[in-house]
């Protein structure tokens, strides 16, 4: 998480918390010439429009009040899905145990590739540990992690 995104984290979780919600994720990213701040929400039986609306009206003025983003951005808040970018230390421990999909930026020297599937068995600031189908445990370096999701088995 970027120093911007605790910053928009820090002041908006109270707001949704007070609303009850969960505060999942915050994103700011670009895309294209669009910058995008993504709020991602959640409760118990899942998030509707209705609840993306009530959010989305109960932050935008905080928002444009401590105008953390200098620059025009689109405000999104949604729901993070059934299958959940984990981008935190909190999300990689709810999901030890759990399936997920990792990807590396370079190959895994012992695997030859740059996807792995398999169940979150541990992790640390410097690496997490997957267990992978035949049972075997493969140690992947944080800094080699481009992305992390759950995966929900159809």
């Amino acid at each position: 998480m970027t120093s911007t995104e605790k910053k928009i984290s820090d002041c908006v979780k109270p707001i949704i918390e007070e609303l009850g919600y969960l505060l999942y994720d915050v994103i700011y990213e670009k895309e294209g010439t669009q910058n995008y701040l993504r709020i991602f929400i959640d409760k118990t039986g899942g998030i509707s429009i209705n609840d993306c609306e009530t959010v989305n009206n109960s932050i935008t003025d905080i928002l444009d009040e401590k105008d953390f983003i200098k620059s025009a951005y689109m405000l999104e808040v949604s729901s993070p899905g059934i299958e959940r970018r984990i981008r935190t230390s909190e999300h990689l421990q709810q999901n030890i145990g759990n399936k997920i999909k990792v990807n590396t930026y370079k190959n895994l020297d012992e695997l030859k590739i740059k996807e792995v599937f398999g169940n979150l068995k541990s992790y640390s600031t410097e690496n997490i540990v997957v267990e992978i189908d035949d049972k075997k445990e493969v140690e992947i370096e944080m800094a080699n992690i481009s992305k992390i999701t759950t995966v929900f088995d159809w």
